[in-house]
């Protein structure tokens, strides 16, 4: 048994033992050292749901984790115990179609930490110990704190928008949504050579970090559109647009600010149902309309960018909570006047 955190309803998570069964002889059970609070799981916290996807029963939350190899499964060899590592949350079949064709992340039968895509429930790693296989885990230096190996998977998914919006040397990029997310794709953006970046947002606190970290230029579109909405003159400014807040409003004021053969992609995950999309505008300027959906290889790019100091994740890392503090946690992770990323641990 094994204390963690599981949501059973909307607004009723409980700490509580859970068993964890012995290691197939690929996998490792790993204790977890910091775990990642996500949008996707204040939602589950919050609503019950993220998307389309509802709990149907509980289910332990958690997917950007680091930890430390607790015991490992007879035939693992790539990692021992008392190894330090991040953990991937995907747990691809790596025998279908699209993870032979290097896009596990769309996999069939995908098995992602957390997640209520699919039933039974993907058990998360908000849990004193948790089971990973092998391949998901990667060492980090010993020297690496837990929270920051932890950004591993939030990173991961920055890093695969901005391979899905193309080559961003040079480009204008605007950016819906500083929250974690929105934040690490402005990392990765500078990072992959973007000239100017543009945050928007609804809020002044994650504003001021965006600010701090590289942003030329930071919209409180609660507080002044008209800012964002002068970007519309001469049929757009930016070449790239990423959206990264999950509100059809924010989708929506993109395309009128991305020029002519410019792309929107879009990373964050839209309410329940369809979505309008302005067809005509994005058909008359001939946009590009992508999707950006968690990561594949990505992860272990992520990995050794923060385990080489390439990244600098410290700005948005607010707090530590021991796991039996959990509630508080998720209240002041829902706060976006006072965190950013909120992570767990025991």
């Amino acid at each position: 048994m094994t204390l963690a955190a599981r949501i059973h309803a909307a607004r009723d998570l409980r700490i509580e033992p859970v068993v964890l069964r012995e290691p197939e002889p690929d996998e490792v059970v790993v204790a977890l050292g910091a775990g990642g609070i996500c949008g996707s799981d204040l939602s589950y916290y919050g609503k019950g749901r993220v998307g389309d996807f509802s709990l149907r029963e509980p289910m332990v939350l958690g997917h950007e984790v680091a930890g430390t190899v607790a015991r490992v499964g007879a035939a693992v060899t790539a990692v021992r115990p008392g190894e330090r590592v991040a953990v991937d949350p995907s747990r691809p079949c790596r025998a279908c179609d699209f993870c032979r064709a290097g896009r596990s992340n769309l996999c069939r039968s995908m098995r992602f930490f957390g997640s209520a895509a699919v039933f039974p429930h993907v058990q998360g790693a908000f849990s004193e110990e948790f089971l990973a296989r092998a391949d998901q885990c990667v060492a980090v230096p010993d020297a690496m704190p837990m929270r920051v190996a932890a950004c591993g998977e939030p990173l991961a998914v920055a890093l695969h928008g901005v391979r899905r919006a193309g080559e961003l040397l040079g480009r204008h990029v605007v950016i819906a949504g500083a929250g974690p997310i929105g934040l690490l794709c402005l990392m990765a953006a500078r990072l992959a050579g973007a000239r100017r970046v543009v945050c928007t947002d609804l809020a002044a606190a994650p504003l001021a970090i965006a600010r701090e970290i590289g942003a030329a230029e930071t919209v409180n579109v609660a507080e002044a559109p008209e800012r964002l909405a002068a970007y519309e003159a001469d049929k757009g400014t930016f070449d790239v647009a990423l959206e990264a807040t999950g509100s059809p409003a924010a989708l929506a004021s993109l395309f009128r600010v991305v020029r002519p053969g410019g792309r929107v992609v879009q990373l964050g995950m839209m309410p329940p149902g369809d979505i309008p999309v302005p067809a005509n505008l994005l058909m008359a300027r001939e946009i590009d309309f992508v999707g950006a959906f968690r990561f594949h290889e990505e992860f272990r790019t992520a990995v050794s960018l923060l385990a080489a100091g390439r990244l600098d994740v410290g700005p948005i890392l607010s707090a530590e909570l021991p796991m039996g503090r959990a509630g508080e946690a998720f209240a002041l992770a829902g706060d976006r006047s006072r965190a950013i990323k909120v992570h767990l641990t025991l």
